[in-house]
């Protein structure tokens, strides 16, 4: 595969990440996970670290506010997708930033929470999966219609 063609399979993860959370398809975000990590702090810092599509998948049917019609009522934008391909060592990186919106019944339309993601990549069996994505938090604003637990800041 070009290395053009792996750029854009990789930015297509991170963006049906989003797609999938917004639909409320926790078992589609777990699914991308299946040979990766999430970790909420940067590697290394001995913050927890969900592996593998059934940790992921926990992680997130704990933490995300399902409303009437099974969706977060969400729409996760993702920007500024930075793709850095080692075509010989079946690895990528990428670096980007995202900012949540949502709109509730309580909650009028509003960005929540902006941050960024950077993200590590590996190729099995000639696909690209996630490998290690670490969710860095930058501005929070009313998450209670969201997430099922209070995000403290650091």
């Amino acid at each position: 595969m070009p290395p053009a063609d792996d750029r854009g399979a990789i930015a297509a993860l991170v963006h049906a990440y989003a797609e999938r959370i917004d639909a409320g398809d926790l078992d589609g975000v777990a699914e991308l996970f299946r040979h990766g990590r999430i970790r909420h702090t940067p590697v290394g810092s001995g913050g927890p670290s969900f592996e593998g599509r059934d940790a992921v998948r926990r992680l997130y049917a704990g933490a995300t506010r399902l409303h009437a019609n099974g969706t977060p009522l969400t729409r996760h934008v993702t920007t500024n997708v930075i793709v850095e391909v080692d075509d010989a060592a079946g690895t990528a990186a990428t670096r980007s930033a995202y900012t949540v919106f949502q709109r509730t019944e309580r909650l009028p339309l509003q960005p929540i929470i902006c941050g960024r993601y950077h993200d590590t990549f590996q190729r099995i069996d000639g696909r690209w999966w996630f490998d290690t994505r670490v969710m860095l938090v930058d501005l929070v604003g009313d998450l209670s219609q969201h997430l099922l637990f209070e995000l403290r800041s650091e």
